[in-house]
């Protein structure tokens, strides 16, 4: 099947976060993949000083998947409101919206996961809350699926959710081929994360 996947870029986004689900799509038949920035064209800087190279809103498919990775670039964004706007704006387009880490909290100030189950990274668990008490939050989970929401707990949470998006989405095939292509062992359980703390619940 053909597949546009966007996944979103901004200052101090988590490389993994991006670059993890990244590969389970480069490593699935048919799924194109697009790097792209809200405010147009140019340079993105993410963590540990990494530059990518992101397209603008207009270069995607408006109607695919939309990918939201976390890091500490989310923090000043999820208070800026001109911006989350245009978040909202196209993740109400979108097929589906996938998060990975503090992304949540981005989706969650835009109302979309209003009412919807979600989880983020169990170290910002508490920060990623407080910006919404409209969602209900689960920290055991290593990642939810709730309508055409998904998200995921911290950094390499986001691998697994991409490879069980490709299972639902493409099949089982697929999400095996691309776990060998990455040498990858997956965690398949979305309810038990390793790094949740139970002395925090």
């Amino acid at each position: 099947m053909d597949m546009n996947i966007n996944i979103l870029l901004f200052e101090e986004f988590e490389p993994l976060d991006v670059f993890g689900p990244f590969e389970v799509f480069f490593n699935t038949p048919g799924v194109r993949t697009r790097l792209f920035c809200l405010d147009g064209p140019q340079m993105v800087s993410g963590a540990g000083h990494v530059p990518v190279f992101a397209v603008g809103p207009n270069e995607i498919d408006h109607r695919g998947v939309l990918l939201i990775p976390g890091g500490d670039g989310t923090r000043p964004l999820s208070k800026d409101r001109r911006w989350l706007d245009r978040l909202g704006e196209l993740a109400s387009e979108a097929s589906q919206v996938l998060t990975v880490c503090t992304g949540s909290a981005l989706l969650a100030a835009t109302g979309l996961l209003d009412g919807h189950r979600a989880t983020s990274n169990d170290l910002a668990f508490d920060w990623v809350t407080s910006v919404s008490d409209r969602v209900t939050w689960i920290r055991d989970a290593r990642w939810t699926v709730d309508g055409n929401f998904r998200t995921s707990s911290g950094i390499s949470a986001g691998i697994d959710m991409a490879l069980s998006f490709i299972e639902d989405m493409v099949g089982p095939d697929a999400a095996d081929r691309a776990t060998t292509e990455m040498e990858y062992v997956r965690n398949r359980d979305s309810n038990f994360d390793p790094f949740s703390r139970p002395d925090t619940h």
